[in-house]
């Protein structure tokens, strides 16, 4: 297929995962309807942002892969014959856990999960003490309306992820994302905060001549009672970008949204030919991309 319709689910979300579940389940019901074939949820959306705290109890959140989250998604694309990216807390073993997107097909096949590569360690976004860091590498997935790849929310700022994923073959990057402002910073640093955000993942699309499509999710969640902190107030503002990094869909800051825009993959390659990045890269000359830093 050469134009394919894509939907991010922008929510906030509640203290009840059965809640959340049942209301992603309605979003993308009501995507499907208006047309959509694709389409991803947020990251972590069966719960708040767990991460805020370090918190032995919050391993009650996490489900196995397969599992019910799995089951009653793969269930209904199945149903409407859409494909979904699903982010969940994975229980893989006991004392082992991954921040993991799930890519069910059109006909409701699990064809895979990716566990997020990078693993975040900042005031508030404590993942380190939950997650393990993905062992699946960067993957595309083969489904019926293109070929997709997946990164999690702290990977969309390193530009090796997003390459990989692209010479994988994937046509559009999916980043399902929890990102925010702090209040007490949002004032001074605020502004350059989101435009960062947004610029890096922009630039991903123009470096690998893809499609990038990001789900936030919206809401000002507090931090724990006894812990410091005064939530984070997430961003929404979820977008769609096309391979020349242009936006072609914006969501809101603070409202729930089915955000959708028409992707075009003819333009793929009309991006590549036209700024041959893939057809120019030195590969005989990147051995230290491999070292952490060169003396």
């Amino acid at each position: 297929m050469n134009k394919v319709n894509v939907a991010l689910i922008q929510m906030s979300c509640s203290a009840d995962p059965q809640e959340n579940l049942e209301k992603v389940l309605a979003r993308i019901e009501e995507a499907a309807k208006q047309g959509a074939q694709i389409i991803s949820t947020q990251e972590l959306f069966r719960s708040p942002y767990f991460c805020q705290t370090e918190t032995h109890a919050n391993f009650d959140l996490a489900e196995p892969i397969p599992g019910p989250s799995t089951e009653a998604l793969s269930k209904l694309a199945a149903a409407r014959g859409v494909v979904i990216v699903g982010s969940l807390f994975e229980r893989r073993a006991p004392g082992l856990y991954h921040n993991t997107a799930v890519v069910l097909d059109a006909d409701g096949r699990l064809l895979g999960k990716y566990r997020k590569m990078h693993i975040p360690d900042d005031p508030l976004f404590y993942e380190k003490f939950y997650f393990t860091p993905g062992d699946l590498g960067f993957r595309a997935f083969d489904t019926r309306y293109g070929k997709i790849g997946v990164l999690i929310c702290w990977d969309q700022w390193y530009p090796e992820g997003a390459r990989l994923t692209s010479l994988a073959g994937a046509q559009i990057l999916f980043y399902p994302t929890a990102i925010g402002w702090q209040p007490p910073e949002k004032a001074e640093y605020g502004e350059r905060q989101h435009s960062s955000w947004e610029t890096i993942q922009r630039s991903h699309a123009i470096a690998n001549g893809v499609y990038v499509a990001v789900a936030n999710r919206v809401g000002h969640e507090l931090t724990p009672e006894g812990h410091p902190g005064e939530g984070i107030e997430f961003w929404g503002q979820s977008f769609i970008a096309d391979p020349s990094g242009q936006l072609i869909a914006k969501a809101g800051i603070a409202e729930e949204q089915i955000l959708m825009a028409e992707v075009d993959f003819g333009k793929l390659d009309i991006q590549r030919t036209h700024w041959p990045f893939l057809r120019d890269r030195r590969i005989d000359a990147y051995q230290d991309i491999t070292k952490r830093f060169i003396e």
